[in-house]
């Protein structure tokens, strides 16, 4: 491998590593801080790719109006589903939370088909990030994917500064711990938790629709992007945001460098990495 293909393999796998962590942290905010295995999580990435579809002619094409918009009906979306069904949730066993989200799923690519298609589409990037780098005398990097790694990297620390810095953060860290403390001290924990899943609906959303002008569009796209997220999670450490970020990264290493290297093991290498740290640190890289 020579040194331009290997700078593009890292920037590959940096870019893949920061988009999975942006899916990921939405499902560790539901799944680590809220208790609630949310099997839909991969429904909302789906989503977000169809709105960055479906929305872009309605605007014109701009760009940053589409996001925005896609990013408020997304909030929507998951203030009113944790409002509706997973406020019942929080009290319940494992399994009534599995059976549930995954009838979300199957209502999420009912309504999928019905209002689309099944048909694959592409959503085209925005002209002034069409363009490409040079890396080296004949290999050239999109800018785009640069663009979608800023994003990801600039929400990150967004939500490092929301968790650590911010009173929101405070009293979601303090929830996590003992929800029945927080409670008795005058803060309303349902209107806190629904924040925090409709930030993690917007998370997965958001990632689907950047991500959707390198992915295309196409039915059933959610359920890989899940099933890695859980391993992320897994990795990371349940409820750990940064042990999310330090497992995407690691994940996306693998997997990239792993087709490039291995192609006829790619498909085990994440699981292998996962039984490695799970045997080594049972708990996940970090603790939250």
């Amino acid at each position: 491998m020579d040194l331009p293909t290997f700078l593009i393999q890292c920037l590959n796998s940096l870019q893949y590593g920061l988009l999975l962590f942006l899916v990921a942290s939405g499902l560790t905010l539901i799944f680590g801080i809220m208790g609630v295995i949310n099997l839909a999580h991969g429904s909302f990435y789906m989503i977000g790719a169809y709105m960055a579809y479906g929305l872009a002619p309605l605007f014109g094409g701009s760009f940053f109006v589409t996001l925005t918009v896609g990013v408020v009906l997304s909030v929507v979306l998951g203030y009113v589903l944790e409002w509706a069904f997973f406020s019942f949730l929080y009290e319940r066993d494992h399994l009534q939370q599995v059976l549930m989200t995954y009838g979300l799923i199957l209502v999420f690519e009912e309504l999928r088909s019905i209002l689309v298609g099944n048909d694959v589409h592409g959503v085209q990037a925005p002209p002034w990030l069409a363009g490409s780098i040079e890396l080296g005398d004949v290999m050239n990097y999109p800018v785009y994917r640069l663009f979608i790694s800023a994003c990801c990297v600039f929400l990150a620390l967004g939500m490092w500064w929301v968790f650590t810095r911010t009173r929101l953060g405070m009293r979601i860290r303090a929830g996590t711990a003992n929800r029945e403390m927080v409670q008795s001290l005058g803060i309303d924990i349902s209107l806190l938790y629904r924040i925090v899943f409709a930030v993690g609906v917007a998370l997965a959303a958001f990632a689907g629709m950047i991500a959707a002008p390198v992915s295309s569009v196409y039915p059933g796209m959610g359920e890989s992007v899940l099933i890695i997220c859980f391993v992320v999670v897994v990795i990371g450490g349940i409820g750990s945001i940064r042990g999310a970020l330090v497992a995407a990264l690691l994940i996306g290493f693998v997997d990239t460098f792993g087709k490039v290297l291995l192609p006829q093991a790619a498909g085990v290498l994440v699981y292998m990495l996962m039984a490695a740290v799970l045997l080594w640190r049972p708990d996940g890289l970090f603790k939250p």
